[in-house]
């Protein structure tokens, strides 16, 4: 599990469905209603995959960042034997955003429907009930399931990507000088990508996830 402050590391959060006229990211609006294109006073949750580090999707007022790294593994006991093989069958990745409290926008993308990314015939123009499995939740021949979360170093040079990843759990807090935070935990069982420079912005394949 590894910590940091929010003046440490920037946040971005992308969809797993390239930009496309009908389906430019994740919006909420005041109600806290989602939408797959842009109204007015409409705020950002995410943009498109091709977006990367845009600064539209950066993830504002953070107060900390937790990235718990590790794996599931399937234990192979031996007769006569005391130790266990640990087979690795594939990562989990936590990340975990708190912030100050400013909008409804992780309110509305927790109960109103936007847990499991954007899916769609053509280029994800609707939101995934969750229900199906990953492989088959697509915009066109794309994988769109879950969100790709971006944690990149202040200095600009390393960048830790989450493919696929799922809103688990929001809470919101209020402390006792009257200000309010709240905590959003993305997860997700596919291999987690490292870049310098650019980041990742491939679609994810059925063999990965």
């Amino acid at each position: 599990m590894t910590f940091f402050l929010g003046r440490d590391v920037d946040i971005f959060i992308n969809t797993e469905a390239v930009h496309h006229a009908t389906a430019a990211g994740v919006f909420v609006d005041a109600a806290g209603d989602l939408a797959v294109t842009s109204g007015s006073g409409d705020n950002t949750f995410a943009l498109p995959l091709d977006s990367g580090t845009n600064a539209g999707c950066e993830v504002q007022n953070l107060t900390g960042v937790d990235v718990s790294i590790g794996a599931v593994d399937e234990d192979i006991t031996y007769f006569g034997e005391r130790s266990v093989t640990k087979a690795e069958i594939k990562k989990e990745t936590v990340v975990t955003l708190t912030k100050k409290k400013s909008n409804n926008v992780f309110d509305g993308i927790y109960n109103n429907g936007g847990r499991y990314g954007v899916s769609g015939a053509s280029y994800g123009t609707s939101f995934s009930d969750g229900l199906g499995m990953p492989s088959q939740q697509k915009a066109g021949s794309d994988i769109t399931y879950g969100y790709r979360i971006h944690v990149r170093m202040k200095n600009g040079t390393e960048t830790f990507s989450v493919p696929n990843a799922c809103v688990q759990s929001h809470t919101t807090t209020l402390n006792a000088d009257g200000t309010s935070e709240e905590t959003i935990e993305f997860m997700s069982y596919v291999t987690p990508l490292v870049t310098n420079g650019a980041v990742a912005t491939d679609e994810t394949t059925a063999a990965n996830i």
